[in-house]
């Protein structure tokens, strides 16, 4: 039996379409029906049902999906034993919040690189809502974004939250503390609405019984960055993230006399029963992001 095509199989019947699974596995949709017809042939059964346009395995699928997951589990583990010592390729399709780009995650995947010469990354960049659907799709590998995915084979890690800060240009903030009311009565920049970071700003002033005079939803931390540079108004963003881009940019976190909401980060991934590589991955940057976070202000470890 060709384990290729079990392979095939099992991620047309774990992401519920032969397109999408042939997109996983980088193959023509006409490959991969082929790889399931010739696996049928060989079983003596239909695996999945054809007679509607609704995906659905046969009663032969849901138990040979059974033993596909142990097939490569079990290839799995032989090339780790037998493999020993050779360097593991790694192929990613990694998709990312803008909170976690301009924060931690590029020099983690430096860091990656480093210990896994082999890397074939593909980065998506994009907002939550999207991230996880193109996670449930089966489009991305592992995804860092505000909430976790929620599909059938889809594992989740909590990592670390981001503390959260105002940011202003330090040549029109000048003042070492701000109160709440002072700063409702300047024109914030958060991110786009519905956001996690949009709805607890707006929370926050509700809660102390104010209007804020303005809140700009704005997509991008780096039109946020530029706003701000230009003296656009003040900024509500991820220190780490602004720790990093006041290397290059002009920016002054203040110091507020109310406690901003931190925001929450989760590592959604497939799992994949043939490939330990997924895990492996996972584990690297919970650590990075863990040592991010536990390092001395001013002094974070470098990896």
């Amino acid at each position: 039996m060709n384990l290729r095509f079990v392979e095939a199989f099992y991620w047309v019947a774990s992401l519920k379409s032969i397109s999408r699974a042939a997109d996983k596995l980088y193959l023509t949709q006409s490959a991969m029906s082929s790889r399931i017809a010739t696996l049928e042939d060989e079983l003596g059964v239909l695996l999945l049902d054809r007679r509607d346009k609704q995906f659905k395995l046969t009663g032969a699928g849901m138990r040979f999906l059974q033993y596909a997951e142990k097939l490569l589990a079990l290839q799995r583990e032989v090339k780790a034993e037998m493999g020993s010592g050779q360097t593991m390729a790694v192929s990613m399709r990694i998709g990312a919040i803008e909170s976690v780009l301009h924060s931690w995650l590029i020099p983690w995947l430096e860091k990656l690189r480093a210990d896994y010469p082999g890397l074939e990354l593909e980065l998506t960049v994009e907002t939550t809502p999207i991230l996880i659907d193109q996670m449930q799709r089966g489009t991305l590998d592992l995804v860092f974004a505000v909430l976790p995915a929620s599909a059938e084979g889809v594992r989740n890690h909590a990592l670390p939250a981001m503390d959260m800060v105002f940011v202003g240009h330090p040549d029109l903030h000048k003042k070492r503390n701000y109160k709440l009311d002072e700063l409702a009565g300047m024109e914030l920049l958060t991110f786009q609405k519905g956001s996690q970071p949009h709805v607890t700003l707006l929370d926050l002033f509700r809660a102390h019984r104010m209007e804020p005079k303005k809140v700009h939803a704005i997509s991008s931390i780096s039109a946020m960055v530029q706003l701000v540079q230009g003296g656009f108004g003040v900024a509500l963003l991820p220190r780490a993230a602004v720790e990093r881009l006041t290397g290059f940019a002009r920016l002054k976190p203040l110091t507020c006399d109310a406690k901003l909401q931190s925001l929450p980060i989760h590592a959604s991934y497939r799992t994949d029963p043939s490939s330990k590589t997924v895990e492996t991955v996972v584990q690297s940057a919970v650590a990075f992001a863990g040592n991010r976070k536990n390092a001395p202000k001013g002094r974070q470890k470098t990896v």
